[in-house]
């Protein structure tokens, strides 16, 4: 086995803001050869943003216990994607950390710091990639990070409060008051239009089945990027931009419309009528097997377990869009659930005749049919995000580190733990509230949860994953000109670089994430207190509501800390 310290070949400034550089570990058998004894300590040192040694290549025997140590001028952690998963948190001054790498390979390792991240790859030719919390950590907001939480709950209370005294009558429940756009329906409707969306999804979903059959086990395929960034990430401001955009390009959909057609059933609601009782259960499974496959599963950049997913996932939603039509993709594709979810806050609508309108996005969202399973889909999505950011908290790697049980089975139950802790807050904040006369308390959390939790969700992944976005985005439109790595290039991105220059923005990343939370938290106070109107009845319109304010108070201080402290 190999370690490698790798460095960029970029200007040693932009090395240092946007790289810096990493611990990069190759596994090699016992029989394979080494160029020279194995070290007894590996010696890496960081300081002012730079890293030492830079290139140097190392043999290390897989299997056998080797020393890593850290001399750095703050404290900050290493994740090594390896067999098994490690994650070496290190202290200011010097960490010592014993490890064993048991499977020969090319495993991924990347550290990050409070205001930079690093991280080498398979590819020679690639220099880096960002940590999603590598960029605007707590030390680069204006004000400490303590005074920025306070701030944004004061923020949210203010809201409460003006909301209270000023919001007496619901406005958002009818959609009359909303613009048709009957042109646009008809270009958008039309079928050309359909088809060419149709085609579109077809064509991507065949790029993405090439690269996962035919491309090579390496991080260079885009088969991950096309997956964990542009989909996942991406579908975000897709969806708020553009509308229910995975349904418009599902692929799922327009194999459906073929094989119904074949056998003459009408594509909408199949052979058999889909249980109205499962709501948005299934959808919420999906949605909890992805964050899992992306955040806990020690196998999440092996080509085999992406292509494994994915196909099980394709069979389900192709033999259910067979059985119960469209409805069933509507209703139990965690994609097209999670995208029409956040389709709800853009400014694209449609009315109960199926009118397209241009409507403002409070009001869209008011317009959310409260099924089954609602709730749990927002539980899944915050629980996740908030995981996605303890999980590289320096507490919880150093538990990690020290703690002799298995650590793929302590991330499961983290994971879970902070999407059922999500669920509870949610339910208890929700039917804690005053209730109607004839009103059930077990109906309150889907009754509420699809007006205060969308933006929420939005304010997160922004927070979260904007600078992930930009960086990794780039590298995946790059890297998906050559799908088979053999130095393609198909499209003609293949030479381009990857813009960097959001490296030097920690401080503006810091306050846009800040903002993001916030603003998401406030618009779910609107949305829910405007909800609240119509559930309520009038003595409990404003003490009635003061669970909910509990509950956004948990999420906006929580998010807040769990996000400035990874």
């Amino acid at each position: 086995m190999s370690a490698r310290v790798a460095g960029s070949r970029s200007t040693p400034r932009v090395a240092a803001l946007a790289l810096a550089a990493a611990l990069a570990l190759t596994g090699c058998s016992e029989d394979e050869p080494t160029d020279s004894p194995a070290p007894e300590k590996i010696s890496i040192t960081i300081t002012d943003d730079e890293v030492s040694p830079l290139g140097e290549r190392v043999e290390v025997p897989a299997g056998e216990p080797f020393t890593v140590e850290i001399t750095a001028d703050r404290a900050g952690e290493m994740h090594v994607h390896s067999n098994p998963e490690q994650e070496w948190a290190f202290e200011e001054g010097t960490t010592t950390i014993e490890a064993t790498l048991d499977q020969p390979g090319s495993p991924r390792s990347s550290c990050t710091t409070p205001t930079w991240s690093c991280s080498s790859s398979k590819s020679a030719d690639v220099d880096g990639t960002y940590s999603a919390h590598g960029l605007g950590g707590a030390k680069d907001l204006p004000i400490p990070a303590e005074f920025a939480v306070v701030g944004a709950v004061a923020a949210l209370v203010v809201s409460f409060v003006v909301l209270a005294i000023a919001w007496r009558n619901p406005r958002f429940e009818s959609m009359e008051r909303s613009r048709p756009l009957p042109q646009l329906q008809a270009v958008v409707e039309s079928t050309a239009a359909r088809v060419a969306m149709a085609v579109v999804g077809l064509l991507a979903s065949a790029y993405l089945g090439l690269t996962l059959v035919a491309g090579q086990d390496l991080e260079t395929n885009p088969a991950f990027g096309m997956v964990y960034v542009l989909l996942w990430v991406g579908i975000v401001p897709a969806s708020l931009v553009l509308g229910p955009v995975w349904k418009a390009f599902s692929p799922f959909r327009a194999v459906n419309a073929v094989l119904s057609r074949l056998l003459r059933v009408d594509p909408e609601t199949g052979l058999y009528a889909f249980p109205e009782r499962l709501g948005l259960w299934l959808a919420a499974a999906g949605l909890y097997a992805f964050v899992w496959l992306e955040l806990v599963s020690p196998s999440q950049t092996a080509l085999g377990t992406l292509r494994l997913w994915i196909t099980v996932y394709a069979v389900a939603m192709v033999l259910g869009a067979l059985l119960f039509g469209n409805r069933f993709l509507a209703a139990a594709d965690p994609f097209e659930v999670y995208s029409s979810l956040l389709a709800r806050l853009s400014v694209w609508g449609r009315r109960a005749d199926g009118r397209l309108v241009l409507v403002s996005p409070l009001r869209n969202l008011a317009s959310t049919p409260p099924s089954p399973g609602l709730p749990a889909v927002m539980a899944v999505l915050l629980g996740s995000t908030a995981y996605d950011s303890f999980r590289e908290s320096p507490p919880w790697v150093k538990f990690l580190q020290t703690n002799e049980i298995d650590q793929t089975l302590l991330n499961n139950l983290a994971l879970a733990g902070f999407v059922l802790l999500a669920g509870a807050i949610l339910t208890l904040g929700t039917m804690a509230t005053g209730l109607a006369p004839g009103a059930r308390r077990l109906d309150l959390p889907r009754r509420y949860a699809h007006s205060m939790t969308p933006p929420i969700v939005v304010g997160y992944m922004v927070a979260h994953y904007f600078s992930y976005l930009v960086v990794l985005g780039q590298t995946t439109v790059i890297q998906m000109s050559d799908p088979l790595s053999r130095g393609d290039d198909w499209f003609g991105t293949g030479g381009w670089a990857v813009n960097h220059s959001i490296a030097y923005q920690a401080t503006a990343l810091a306050v846009m994430k800040v903002v993001a939370v916030v603003t998401g938290h406030v618009l779910g106070a609107v949305a829910s207190h405007d909800r609240a109107m119509t559930l309520l009845p009038k003595e409990h319109q404003v003490r009635g509501q003061l669970s909910l304010l509990v509950a956004m108070v948990a999420f906006t201080a929580g998010g807040l800390f769990l996000l400035f402290a990874s």
